[in-house]
């Protein structure tokens, strides 16, 4: 399993941007300038691209942040959009997939798919990573041979990681797992953390954070060790929470109470936790949310893909909740489409138009994706930010004709990942002119490593 360290540029560079985002408003002609990974200075007003300067010709956004990826779901594009069925249906083909995998196998495919995500123009991926050890629960010589595959995964391709390893320990609400759960396992809350503190890490562009599977998959009286050990390493802790209206009605028939309720009463709400999809609460589950300021990760390709439902997103923001996104399932690797999404999903469920502006949406897909995977120092054109920039075409089918000073507007709305001309990460160009510098040929790999765990 090869990993790249990734060093970070120490001779400075400058970039100039034909048109650049600066948060607020489009800006023809930035120079930026980069030294040690992070931007040091810009400078706007800058007409033509200064001597030695490397030319991004589009708009250049901050990178962007996929809050919520499952990286072995993506070999299940395709196959589960066949006939009808339910999500838990489309459960068991996934877990048909999770049977196959081996360390090596998923680095290889964890790899092609974040190369994917580059192409995106995402710099940086939150791995609600669950799949810890070998078919029937047996521990690998190294207990988290799967999590530093994917860090290494994540390296070979050029992107930030924010592992998010994550206890699940039971199929329901107390029920032992089942055959295929086991390969999640680690018995115990305890031993969970036991083995989530030996995670290596890896490279610098790498973090470690916590997981809670669900309020099915975590006992009750776990969950506050799984939230104290985030809270004593100040690390991110993320949770599907309320994903199916089945888990609210088993969770009150255990507990007499929502998954928001339980998690509240047991320590795992606040500013560093991330519920994602929160999509069946209750008004007091709303208000619990955003009076913690617990984030929401909404993944609305995901959600409708599995016909999960609309997330009350626009009143989880209101009431205090920042929203971030995530393509989950990969059923699409687009987060220009689930910042759309978002909005769309919105306006057909309220028959009305206008819930967030493009910046908005702009900010949910980047530096608000980032503090949610605990990168607060990402996602922003800015001296002393991380030097993360993605450029998006404003002259391809979908982006030409707009004027340039709605490029916002036309990036959320109009463009796709197909849009994406380059992805630099802490200075380093991954995507350049639309190709992977680090991985030649990311189709075949991402067809070759699915074929693998298929066979």
């Amino acid at each position: 399993m090869p990993l790249t360290t990734q060093a970070t540029p120490t001779t400075p560079t400058t970039y100039w941007l034909e048109h650049a985002w600066l948060g607020n408003r489009v800006e023809p002609g930035v120079a930026v300038d980069v030294a040690d990974g992070r931007i040091t200075a810009v400078r706007t007003g800058a007409d033509t691209p200064p001597p030695g300067a490397t030319t991004l010709r589009g708009l250049t956004l901050p990178g962007l942040a996929n809050a919520h990826s499952h990286a072995f779901h993506r070999a299940l594009r395709g196959t589960v959009q066949v006939g009808t069925g339910t999500f838990w249906t489309w459960r068991e083909v996934m877990y048909g997939v999770a049977d196959k995998l081996t360390p090596d196998s998923y680095y290889a495919l964890a790899r092609a798919v974040y190369a994917e995500m580059a192409l995106a123009g995402i710099t940086c991926v939150g791995e609600f990573h669950y799949l810890h050890h070998a078919p029937g629960g047996t521990r690998y010589r190294d207990p988290n041979a799967m999590g530093e595959a994917l860090l290494a995964a994540a390296a070979d391709a050029g992107i930030r990681i924010t592992l998010l390893d994550t206890a699940y320990l039971s199929a329901g609400f107390g029920a032992p797992p089942n055959h295929h759960q086991l390969r999640f396992s680690d018995g115990t809350a305890e031993s969970w953390a036991q083995r989530a503190d030996a995670l290596k890490g890896g490279h610098e562009q790498a973090r470690i954070g916590a997981a809670i599977h669900s309020v099915r998959a975590v006992p009750a009286a776990q969950l506050a060790t799984v939230a104290e050990w985030a809270h004593g390493r100040q690390a991110p802790l993320h949770v599907h929470l309320s994903e199916q209206t089945a888990e609210n009605d088993a969770c009150r028939d255990a507990h007499g109470r929502t998954p928001t309720q339980l998690l509240s009463e047991h320590g795992v709400l606040g500013p560093r936790t991330t519920a994602v999809h929160a999509t069946h609460l209750t008004g007091e589950d709303i208000e619990l949310l955003g009076d913690s300021r617990t984030g929401v990760c909404m993944c609305p390709t995901t959600e409708r893909d599995l016909a999960d439902g609309i997330g009350p997103a626009a009143r989880l923001q209101g009431r205090g909740s920042p929203l971030s996104l995530g393509s989950d399932s990969h059923a699409v690797i687009d987060l220009l489409e689930e910042a759309r999404a978002m909005e769309l999903d919105e306006r057909l469920r309220t028959r009305t138009r206008g819930h967030w502006t493009a910046a908005a949406l702009l900010r949910a897909a980047s530096a608000d994706g980032h503090a949610a995977l605990g990168w607060e120092d990402a996602g922003a054109l800015e001296p002393g930010a991380l030097a993360d920039l993605t450029t998006i075409a404003l002259d391809s089918v979908r982006t030409a004709g707009p004027l340039p000073r709605l490029g916002a507007e036309t990036a959320v709305f109009a463009a796709s990942a197909a849009d994406v001309r380059h992805t630099i990460v802490g200075g380093r160009q991954i995507v350049r002119d639309g190709v992977h510098t680090l991985l030649a040929d990311v189709p075949t790999a991402l067809a070759e490593s699915i074929a693998a765990v298929r066979g």
